[in-house]
């Protein structure tokens, strides 16, 4: 992205995959990591017995949709005397995680809803793998160019609709990053 020309980068959403917050704080050292909730939950949910997937998801939900970091914490500490005893993986994957999944807590709830998770780009994924795999095999590497192409022609048309709430996120935005926001 750097040598793309991307010279500010204010907050990046990851998956997790190892090293990759290390690297955007490399090249971008003042940006913000957020370690993407969505994954989060998925992540903790796979050690859980379908009768209990609603009760956890709903307690993790009460850590990730708390008003302030306190309250986060008071949830992870409520979550884990609560679950601890039949999945205690999850609050210590939490735990271990907690720098990487709080900073979105450091700012209101208008930005708060736009980088809490990377679902966007994993929509844009996982459309065009299906596309891809049901075609099978290709006649050539122009072929496969071509199917990608129309399949983003397709989906592009998904993109025309605006982010909710995206103006007051922007404006939040430029309140929360003064100077490092262009002007429009």
């Amino acid at each position: 992205m750097k040598n793309r020309g991307v010279e500010d980068v204010l907050i990046c959403c990851t998956d997790g995959l190892s090293g990759f917050a290390e690297a955007i704080e490399t090249v971008y050292p003042s940006s913000t990591v957020q370690l993407c909730i969505v994954h989060m939950v998925r992540n903790s949910l796979k050690f859980v017995s379908w009768k209990d997937r609603k009760a956890v998801a709903k307690d993790l939900k009460a850590i990730y949709r708390s008003a302030t970091l306190t309250e986060a914490e008071r949830q992870l500490e409520r979550f884990a005397e609560q679950w601890d005893q039949s999945y205690p993986t999850i609050s210590r994957s939490w735990k271990a995680s907690w720098d990487r999944l709080t900073p979105f807590f450091a700012y209101p709830a208008e930005i708060r809803k736009i980088i809490y998770t990377t679902n966007a780009i994993e929509s844009l994924n996982r459309s065009l793998r299906t596309v891809l795999k049901t075609r099978g095999a290709f006649p050539s590497d122009e072929a496969v160019l071509k199917v990608i192409y129309l399949a983003l022609q397709r989906l592009s048309k998904r993109w025309t609709r605006p982010v909710r709430d995206w103006a007051a996120a922007l404006n939040r935005f430029a309140i929360e990053f003064d100077g490092r926001i262009p002007p429009q």
